[in-house]
């Protein structure tokens, strides 16, 4: 029996001390700060797209206060594609992306959405660039390793390609080795889909609706 007790004496005792390093690390590791991004990959800066991705953040507030959101506008940005290739920035052409690496790379950040409108049945040219740009953050030590991820698209007509750019968006964010998400419940749909009436997605309650579910997750997500 003093043996039994003293057994479970030191189990005990060693399951605390476990615990409080654990604690101790997990409090020295984890950011001080949790940071959600939404990146909007369409030419047109503030518009459908750019409403869809709010609606996420907005939605991830609401779901968890203590995260913080940013919207990064992409439409008015300098992002060579034919970097993406290994060729050397050409004789008066500028490049935004490295700055915009730096935000990308950040230890707080725990989460990004990435918005596309739909050309043509997938996404714009701009988010293939941004995504192909993007491999810097892998080929640097898979710095989006680990982290969650969900996608939104934006099309003119319902069903015109949104799940299919949601899906490319995914493949390419899945080669960075990150944890794809999409909208959980009530919708549970691959990721957000919107329908632009009339240059905007005010009527579109069915979308808005996986807008806010997808920030909602991400946020539930973030805060395990």
């Amino acid at each position: 029996m003093e043996h039994q007790i003293g057994r479970r004496a030191w189990l005990s005792a060693t399951g605390l001390a476990l615990a409080t390093i654990n604690g101790n690390v997990a409090a020295q590791t984890a950011p001080k700060t949790r940071t959600l991004l939404a990146i909007n990959t369409s030419p047109r800066k503030g518009r459908t797209t750019s409403a869809g991705l709010a609606a996420c953040l907005q939605a991830a507030r609401e779901q968890d206060s203590t995260l913080q959101t940013e919207l990064i506008e992409l439409g008015d940005l300098n992002i060579p594609a034919y970097i993406a290739a290994g060729i050397p920035l050409k004789p008066g052409d500028t490049d935004d992306f490295p700055e915009i690496a730096k935000k990308l790379s950040a230890p707080e950040v725990v989460a990004i959405i990435v918005g596309s409108p739909v050309y043509f049945g997938n996404m714009s040219a701009l988010c293939k660039t941004f995504l192909e740009r993007c491999y810097t953050l892998r080929k640097d030590g898979f710095k989006w390793s680990g982290k969650l991820a969900g996608a939104l698209a934006v099309g003119s007509t319902r069903n015109g390609g949104q799940e299919l750019t949601v899906q490319s968006i995914h493949t390419s964010l899945m080669g960075q080795d990150m944890l794809i998400t999409g909208t959980g419940q009530p919708s549970v749909r691959i990721g957000a889909t919107l329908w632009n009436q009339n240059d905007s997605i005010a009527e579109d309650e069915f979308g808005l609706s996986t807008a806010r579910d997808l920030g909602k997750r991400l946020a539930t997500l973030a805060g395990r």
